[in-house]
C-alpha cells in the first residue's frame, strides 16, 4: 500500500480527472456548470480540493516586443475533503459565476479566434495535479450584441479580436487584461479613420462601451488614435435606437477635435448623464435575447466570413494575472494529458 502511495504521488496509479462543461456558450456575469469526473487510482487517496481555474490566451507588450502567453483569472474550489476509493467513479456537479468582464469568444456560433479554459486542479495528499483543460465558449450578453449589431448595420466590418494584457485608463476594470474587436471601418468613415476597436467592461450594473479610432492624418497633421467612452445599462437592451445611437458615439469619436471626447451614460430614455473621461489612454499598466428588435445585415455578417478559418494557437502554462513566456499547445493534444 505504501508503495503504491509513492507511485500515485508520481502520477502512476493515481486518480484522474476529466470535467465536462454543459452545452452550450455562456455569458459574462452567468453560470457555468458541467461537472467534474473522478475516477480512483490503484489504491484510496484523499481529494483535498478540486480547484477550477479560468485561463486566458492573452498579448503583453514588452521592451523587445510583443509575447503571448496564458493568464489564469479566477479560481473556484468546487469539492474536495473526500476519500476516492480504489478504482472508484464518482461525479462532482458544479456551478460557477463567471466574472463580468469575460472576453466573449463567438458570435452567432461563429468562433471570433479568443481562447479561453477552464483548467481542473486535484489535490491530492499535498500534490496538485493540473490534469485536464476544457475550451470554455462564451456568447454576448445582448447589450454587447446589440452594439455589435449595430456596427455591423452602419457598415463596419469584423477584422480580429485579441485579449490585452493591461488595464485602460479612468474605468473600473477588474480584470488584468481586456478584449480588443477590431473592425474595418464603414464606407462613410473610411476617409478619416483606419480601424475601430472596440472594448466592451461589463459589471452588474451597466456595462462601458470603449471604442478607440486609429485616426487617418491629413496633408498637414500626422494620424493619431482618439478614445472615448460610453455607458449603457443592462435593463435598457429593448428600448433603444442601437443604430442611431451608435452612429453618434462614432460620430462624436472621429470628429472631435480633441482625442478624448467625454462619455456620458445612457439610462432608459438615451439620455446622456455627465459621466466624464480623465483621458487616460490603454496600455497603462445568461443567455441570448430574442429577436426582432433590430433588421437588417449585422456584424454577424461579418463575423462568419472574417472570423471563419481563423487560427486559434494557444501559449502552454499559467500563472494567476502574470503573462507566461512558455508558448506551446494549449487545447490541441490536450486530450492526451487530460487524464494525466
Amino acid at each position: 500500500m505504501v508503495f503504491k502511495r509513492l507511485l500515485g504521488s508520481l502520477g502512476v496509479g493515481g486518480p484522474t480527472v476529466d470535467t465536462v462543461l454543459d452545452a452550450g456558450a455562456a455569458v459574462p456575469g452567468g453560470t457555468l456548470s458541467g461537472q467534474v469526473h473522478l475516477k480512483g487510482g490503484s489504491a484510496d487517496f484523499g481529494i483535498e480540493h478540486i480547484t477550477l481555474e479560468l485561463v486566458a490566451r492573452v498579448e503583453a507588450e514588452f521592451e523587445e516586443g510583443e509575447r503571448e502567453g496564458v493568464v489564469a483569472f479566477e479560481r473556484f474550489t468546487v469539492g474536495g475533503g473526500f476519500r476516492l476509493r480504489e478504482d472508484e467513479q464518482r461525479a462532482v456537479p458544479f456551478t460557477i459565476a463567471l466574472p463580468w468582464e469575460t472576453p466573449i469568444t463567438e458570435l452567432y456560433g461563429q468562433g471570433l479566434g479568443i481562447v479561453l479554459g477552464v483548467r481542473t486542479e486535484l489535490s491530492v495528499a499535498g500534490a496538485k495535479d493540473k490534469g485536464d483543460l476544457d475550451q470554455l465558449a462564451v456568447g454576448p450578453l445582448p447589450a454587447q450584441e446589440a452594439v455589435l449589431e449595430a456596427l455591423g448595420q452602419l457598415g463596419f466590418g469584423f477584422k480580429s479580436a485579441d485579449l490585452e494584457y493591461g488595464r485602460i485608463g479612468g474605468t473600473d476594470q477588474r480584470l488584468p487584461f481586456y478584449q480588443e474587436i477590431e473592425l474595418t471601418p464603414a464606407p462613410q468613415y473610411a476617409d478619416r479613420v483606419n480601424e475601430i476597436e472596440v472594448t466592451f467592461l461589463a459589471s452588474p450594473g451597466g456595462m462601458d462601451v470603449v471604442l478607440e479610432a486609429d485616426k487617418r492624418g491629413g496633408l498637414f497633421s500626422a494620424g493619431h488614435d482618439a478614445l472615448t467612452r460610453f455607458t449603457v445599462a443592462h435593463d435598457t437592451v429593448h428600448q433603444q435606437d442601437w443604430r442611431a445611437l451608435v452612429d453618434g458615439w462614432l460620430r462624436q469619436l472621429v470628429e472631435h477635435r480633441s482625442a478624448y471626447a467625454p462619455a456620458p451614460t445612457y439610462g432608459a430614455h438615451g439620455h446622456g448623464g455627465g459621466y466624464g473621461h480623465d483621458g487616460v489612454p490603454h496600455h497603462d499598466g445568461g443567455h441570448h435575447h430574442d429577436g426582432g428588435h433590430r433588421s437588417g445585415p449585422g456584424v454577424g455578417t461579418a463575423v462568419a466570413a472574417g472570423a471563419a478559418g481563423l487560427a486559434v494557437g494557444v501559449v502552454g502554462g499559467m500563472v494567476a494575472a502574470e503573462v507566461v513566456d512558455e508558448v506551446g499547445d494549449f487545447f490541441e493534444g490536450d486530450e492526451d494529458e487530460g487524464d494525466d
